[in-house]
């Protein structure tokens, strides 16, 4: 299974990741999860950050899920709306975790917490229908 990990740190400005290091963060989420590959960006809600969001969509597999360290999750939905539509990505393949205010072994355990979600519906397989 295909989990590519996006990760934002809110232009390094926002407080709220003051006891993280964003510079060990991407080979800590590498090395202790089992993900794809993982990308920081300074901004992913940023023309920058897009186009890696829209690359990632564009060329994920059609089991794969992005999953986005970031901000709120329902800021994120509302950030990235259109550019899920955009690309046709599946929605329900798109997971945003709230990484801000703790440090990294915190981030980690958000991430941890995901991945294993993700892999245990996989597991499962799809729901029947209502």
């Amino acid at each position: 299974m295909e989990i590519k990990v996006l990760l934002c740190n809110c232009k390094g400005l926002c407080d709220s990741f003051k006891d993280s290091d964003m510079n060990k963060l991407p080979f800590e989420v590498e090395s202790d999860l089992d993900v794809t590959y993982t990308v920081l960006s300074p901004q992913l809600c940023g023309q920058g950050g897009n186009a890696i969001l829209e690359e990632a969509m564009k060329t994920s597999k059609p089991d794969g899920y992005l999953l986005v360290g970031a901000c709120a999750p329902k800021a994120q939905e509302k950030l990235f709306k259109k550019l899920i539509r955009a690309t046709r990505f599946n929605e329900k393949h798109f997971v945003p975790v709230d990484i801000r205010g703790t440090d990294n072994a915190g981030i980690l355990d958000r991430l941890r917490g995901s991945v294993e979600g993700i892999l245990k519906q996989a597991e499962a397989g799809p729901s029947p229908a209502a």
